[in-house]
């Protein structure tokens, strides 16, 4: 029978033992394959035998263990029907059992362009049951004083209101292949400070364990929020252009290729590229650019982006699912649950930490008062204290949720970073590869002068446009271009013929012009040996030049060349200042190449076959090196999949984003720089954590031993660990560190 994979959102798991006691009891569900739990995201996926008979199994045993289960639209395929969901929860139209409804679930909000929002820690059912537990302590303290005799039975009866609970997630675990868990120790570690009579020591101990387990819950959903919240910019619907005007449909039934019209300080409500219309877009939300960047006819704008000053319409290019937004949370949902080379080696010691405790404890319960002579009573409290700080909650938490709060970070920001691995790699990055035309530079021509050898420079632009319009190759985009930022009024063209290969001519105003290359120019006048040496010297510097003649004469030229990236300088620059070898491969001409290398101060690789760019990656790695390649185009995806790091920049070619481990969703040269930093400040984060964790463990565990810590602080070592290392991951979800 053909295997099937299934998503869930689990409500209520908030640490690393909740999500390893999951991931154990569904492994023992018959008919379940695999299993992947992240706590970070929340989620957990589930590769499983397609019977009717497994997603109820599943939904019932994480039951069991006090959590609840949410089916998740399927990245791929379609789901199952599980849960209290009211419809099937496939990533792609399928038929429901509602009639009229054959479209994908959307996520549910409250009102138009915001999540359904989150459910306050009171309501929840920890914190209800850490209310409780608080209430019956304060009820069983006032009972004491008037009624001292009653004080044990009070403060125990105070306890189970807490502690039931507990153990029966306890035993839910140990049935389910997790018999260490913390909820175990707690219950073990509770009763037995019961029958050595520290019953309100005992009834304190399970309280402050609630609200532990409570403030994680919090934290971790700081962490989730970040990324969850990228769903609210998404508005509910859009005003679409039919057969006689326009008419408001939901959002995401917005078909590929429908027109829509998006009216001033509206959110865009798909992909899409402008038809009519020019305005200021806030891409703030989805790319992290500061500013609001002009656009006009024909450039792509992002779901989630909110219009400036004009109207525009727009033709949509991609539906819901697979729109920008869509793509950013599905690869961060995936990066989040691919774990990391470093949290992997945390979960394989957790598993010997755990029991190895354990096993101290029961040594310490038992050798001393046998050998030693010392007092049963003591040390057996000793031990009991000693289990509460087995569970390796905040050890194994420390990874996980500093990478998850970055790649949020990251993902706001508009670096999209495909898991944890290349997370961590990025930072050791020691080499770079650039391509050039896409990646350093713009992609397009621009003109970057105009040289009047017989006219003036402002006629020559004014003629050559003229010659150009209605023209779409690069070149004469670049010239009309010019003129446009100008404002130049260019004059009627009659006759304008295009001569292939060669260049174009017309008549304006009576005077028969010529727009050409200089070897085609040269061939109808002779350039002046001046006039050849200016044009030589721009040829040298990589730049592309078309001269004009006018009624026979070499009126001007007009230089073109992709420019570098505004930032290009910048970014190439933060790259060397942290040490790293950075250099270009480009297939095209070493002239052009070496203009672009020279103005950045970077080495360069020309007339580069993709199967040439390759193999220099991999000869860079040869020589020690962790590569990282750089490029935007389908030529570029040998070389990206060949490095230890491939990002593609964001407007580039489907296969090279499919390909790269990493993208720049804004495209700009110093997010590579910017991807080094968060990666090493991630880094620096996991150490700290990973230093808390465990000296806060070494330090009760010592004080435990010596009698001088007990039961209270040993709770506190646990749940305040934890906390304490969620918190500091959260820090990561502000900016990234200097490098």
């Amino acid at each position: 029978m053909a295997d099937t994979e299934s998503r869930f959102r689990v409500e209520g798991m908030d640490c690393a033992s909740c999500a390893a006691k999951i991931d154990a009891a569904v492994r023992r569900v018959a008919g379940v394959n695999d299993v992947s739990v992240s706590v970070v995201a929340g989620t957990m996926t589930v590769r499983h035998m397609a019977r009717d008979d497994v997603a109820p199994a599943i939904v019932h045993k994480v039951g069991g263990l006090g959590y609840e289960l949410r089916p998740l639209a399927d990245r791929a395929r379609q789901g199952f029907h599980g849960g209290d969901q009211d419809c099937c929860s496939g990533s792609h139209v399928h038929e429901c059992s509602h009639p009229g409804r054959n479209v994908p679930v959307a996520p549910k909000r409250s009102r138009a362009g915001e999540a359904t929002p989150a459910v306050r820690w009171w309501r929840t059912g920890k914190g209800k049951l850490t209310i409780a537990c608080g209430v019956a302590l304060v009820l069983a303290y006032g009972t004491g004083l008037l009624l001292p005799t009653t004080e044990p039975w009070i403060f125990t009866l105070a306890m189970l209101v807490g502690l039931l609970p507990i153990a029966r997630r306890a035993v839910a675990a140990a049935l389910g292949g997790t018999p260490f868990s913390i909820e175990m120790l707690m219950s073990i570690a509770a009763i037995g400070a019961v029958f050595l009579g520290a019953v309100e020591e005992a009834a304190m101990v399970v309280f402050l364990f609630l609200i532990g387990e409570l403030l994680e819950g919090v934290a971790a959903g700081k962490a989730r929020a970040s990324i969850q919240a990228l769903t609210a910019l998404m508005p509910q619907s859009a005003l679409m252009e039919v057969e006689g005007g326009r008419r408001e449909v939901a959002a995401e039934s917005l078909p590929v290729g429908a027109t829509i019209f998006v009216r001033p300080g509206d959110r865009i409500a798909a992909d899409g590229a402008i038809l009519d219309g020019e305005s200021g877009i806030d891409e703030a939300p989805v790319t992290g650019e500061s500013t609001p960047v002009r656009k006009g006819s024909g450039e792509r704008v992002f779901a989630g982006t909110i219009n400036g000053e004009g109207a525009l319409r727009i033709r949509v290019t991609a539906a819901s699912s697979d729109n920008t937004i869509a793509r950013v949370i599905r690869l961060v949902e995936e990066a989040q649950e691919a774990k990391a080379p470093t949290e992997r080696f945390i979960d394989r010691f957790s598993r010997y930490y755990t029991p190895g405790v354990v096993l101290v404890a029961g040594l310490i319960a038992t050798l001393p008062p046998i050998f030693l002579g010392g007092l049963w009573q003591d040390w057996v409290y000793r031990a009991l204290a000693l289990l509460l700080i087995a569970c390796p909650c905040a050890l194994v938490i420390s990874t996980p949720a500093a990478i998850a709060a970055s790649l949020s970070t990251g993902a706001r920001r508009g670096l999209l970073i495909k898991g944890g691995a290349v997370l961590e790699k990025i930072g050791r990055v020691t080499a770079v590869a650039f391509d050039k035309t896409g990646t350093l530079t713009e992609g397009k021509p621009k003109v970057t002068e105009v040289i009047g050898f017989d006219m003036a420079e402002a006629d020559v632009l004014r003629h050559a446009a003229a010659l150009e319009q209605g023209a779409s190759h690069p070149l004469a985009r670049a010239i009309l271009e010019r003129a446009e930022s100008l404002g130049l009024d260019l004059p009627a063209v009659a006759q304008g013929k295009v001569l292939g290969g060669v260049g174009v001519a017309g008549l304006v105003n009576g005077a028969s012009l010529f727009l050409g290359a200089p070897k085609a120019v040269d061939r109808r006048v002779p350039l002046t040996a001046e006039q050849a040496v200016r044009i030589a010297a721009l040829n040298e510097e990589g730049k592309t030049v078309s001269v004009l003649l006018v009624d026979g004469r070499v009126a001007g030229a007009l230089a073109m060349r992709d420019e570098p990236r505004i930032d290009a300088e910048g970014g190439v620059s933060a790259l060397a200042g942290v040490g790293l070898r950075v250099l270009m491969l480009t297939g095209d001409n070493r002239r052009a190449a070496a203009a672009i290398a020279d103005r950045l101060g970077i080495e360069a690789r020309a007339e580069l076959l993709p199967e040439d760019k390759q193999r220099i990656v991999a000869e860079l790695r040869a020589e020690g090196h962790l590569v990282a390649k750089i490029g935007d185009g389908i030529n570029d995806a040998p070389a990206l999949a060949a490095a230890d790091v491939g990002i593609a920049m964001g407007g580039g070619a489907d296969v090279a984003l499919e390909t790269a481990d990493a993208a720049s969703l804004h495209s700009r040269v110093s997010d590579v720089a910017a991807m080094v930093r968060l990666s090493r400040a991630t880094m620096r984060n996991i150490y700290q954590n990973i230093a808390m964790a465990l000296g806060l463990k070494a330090v009760f565990l010592v004080t435990t031993i010596a009698g001088v810590t007990g039961l209270w602080p040993a709770i506190l070592a646990d749940t305040g660990a934890t906390v304490l290392v969620t918190m500091n991951a959260l820090r990561l979800l502000r900016a990234p560190a200097a490098p």
